[in-house]
């Protein structure tokens, strides 16, 4: 079956065979004009050549950004998933990871997204203050917990 398979028509052309003779149409410069950097032996220049003005790649900054080896990062748990998948009470980090609103082990922060009615005791690692005013608005509270882990 395979050995009936053809490409479509016209889709596949022969290469054009320069620098056979002027006769065969490909003689003299063989397509490559007059003179020139283009029209010599060898006239490829190596990836990313600019014309002699100093390069991309040179022009970037040597070495990268800073990064600050003291940045904490933080867990983000907002105060409506509260609202919508816990009963009002007390909980810790530990109660709040076994009731799967966090997924892993960095230190949480509360914050404000949406709306609490509930009652909430709550000790995080940290807390906007928007987030704190509203849970404690609600009539719950929050507490800091300073071990980071």
């Amino acid at each position: 079956m395979f050995h009936l398979l053809k490409p479509a028509p016209g889709s596949v052309r022969k290469r054009k065979r320069v620098a056979r003779g002027n006769s065969a149409g490909g003689g003299t410069t063989a397509g490559r004009g007059t003179k020139g950097q283009q029209a010599r032996a060898g006239k490829g220049r190596k990836f990313g050549f600019e014309g002699g003005q100093v390069p991309l790649i040179r022009r970037q900054p040597k070495l990268g950004g800073f990064s600050n080896p003291n940045r904490v990062d933080y867990e983000a748990l907002n105060v409506d998933s509260l609202e919508s998948l816990l009963e009002g009470g007390t909980y810790s980090v530990k109660d709040l990871r076994e009731k799967r609103l966090l997924n892993t082990s960095k230190p949480v922060k509360l914050l404000a997204r949406g709306g609490i009615t509930k009652k909430f005791a709550l000790s995080v690692h940290a807390s906007s203050k928007s987030a704190r005013a509203a849970v404690e608005k609600a009539g719950g509270s929050v507490t800091i917990v300073k071990d980071v882990r």
